[in-house]
């Protein structure tokens, strides 16, 4: 535990800070500023997940230093996006603790994958097979913050009798993130079907007209299906995230 959550803790014990003095002091605590990067330590506490590490951009240097940086405050289990093969190699060669990389997601997890404890599935169904790296993204993380996912690729509207087996999944999921490129109409097909928060994410799979993912971006927005939401292109990070918070709300909680 570090030192200022220690004398936080102490000063509650000694009366001299209250519970809620305390619990606002833990949720304004500062980062650690190690020169590139300030690192977030308290986000678990203000939003439940701890801080995940962006790797696009950033050197594998960058990268380690910001893992030891959590790992010495007690994060023992860490997310990173956007990590290619190249940045995943030096960082396996440079980092003092190992980690799984998953080369289909661009994606690095140190420390073992959590228990499931969401109230229950998260579904993720692709169009094509082509949109399977971002779907895995949103799966991972999913996985990542302690969910149990399912998966369903290759269930697009070309052939939407593919999609038909998988009904009894569909109604039982407690959320379903739909990833489609092409004109994206997955999602507002299964937005038809289920009774559960539908997340959409467009890819920039498709041939030129998509315009980089745009044209799915507009029609899952444009969705007719109610309860629709949408992430940015290829965002399967952020829909991976944005349904573990749904699966993880209590029902009837106020």
């Amino acid at each position: 535990m570090n030192s200022e959550t220690k004398q936080i803790l102490e000063a509650v014990r000694d009366g001299s800070l209250s519970v809620d003095e305390a619990v606002l002091a833990l949720k304004t605590e500062p980062f650690e500023d190690i020169g590139y990067a300030k690192v977030d330590l308290h986000r678990r506490i203000r939003q439940g997940a701890a801080e995940v590490i962006y790797g696009a951009g950033k050197t594998p240097q960058q990268i380690c230093g910001i893992v030891k940086s959590l790992q010495s405050h007690g994060q023992d289990r860490i997310l990173v996006t956007r990590l290619d093969e190249e940045k995943a190699e030096c960082l396996l060669e440079m980092s003092e603790s190992p980690f799984q990389y998953h080369d289909s997601a661009g994606i690095a997890i140190f420390g073992e994958l959590p228990k499931a404890d969401g109230i229950g599935t998260i579904l993720i169904a692709t169009g094509g097979t082509s949109d399977i790296p971002v779907a895995e993204e949103a799966a991972l993380t999913a996985e990542f913050l302690g969910n149990e996912v399912r998966r369903v690729f290759d269930v697009g509207v070309a052939g939407l009798h593919r999609l038909l087996p998988h009904i009894d999944e569909i109604a039982s999921a407690s959320v379903i993130i739909a990833v489609a490129g092409m004109e994206g109409a997955l999602a507002s097909v299964i937005g038809g079907l289920a009774d559960c928060p539908v997340i959409a994410v467009p890819t920039s799979v498709g041939y030129g007209a998509s315009f980089g993912g745009l044209s799915a971006l507009l029609s899952m927005l444009n969705s007719c299906a109610s309860g629709v939401s949408v992430v940015n292109i290829d965002n399967g990070f952020g829909a991976g995230y944005l349904a573990s918070r749904i699966n993880h709300m209590e029902a009837g909680k106020k």
